[in-house]
């Protein structure tokens, strides 16, 4: 599999897993809602941890900044496309 998911975009998915614990318990673990946000939770860490999002890869996103853009290309650095 290939790395699709950054430093920072790393870093910000273990904060939102961080938020999605802590509101599962607020609004109780085994609620639908908490159930949800547990999946949530769940997700983040694995996609941080591994470095790899089927989400991005579906798309041709990757936050990884080791791709170049294709020339002409004006996309948003660190965030861009990968050649199909």
């Amino acid at each position: 599999m290939r790395k699709t998911v950054g430093k920072t975009d790393r870093a910000l998915r273990g904060v939102l897993a961080i938020g999605a614990v802590v509101g599962s318990g607020v609004v109780g673990f085994s609620s639908a809602w908490g159930i949800v946000l547990l999946v949530v939770a769940a997700i983040m860490v694995v996609t941080g941890a591994s470095g790899y999002c089927p989400a991005y890869s579906l798309t041709g996103i990757s936050t990884c900044g080791t791709d170049k853009p294709e020339s002409g290309h004006s996309g948003v650095p660190h965030l861009h496309r990968r050649a199909a």
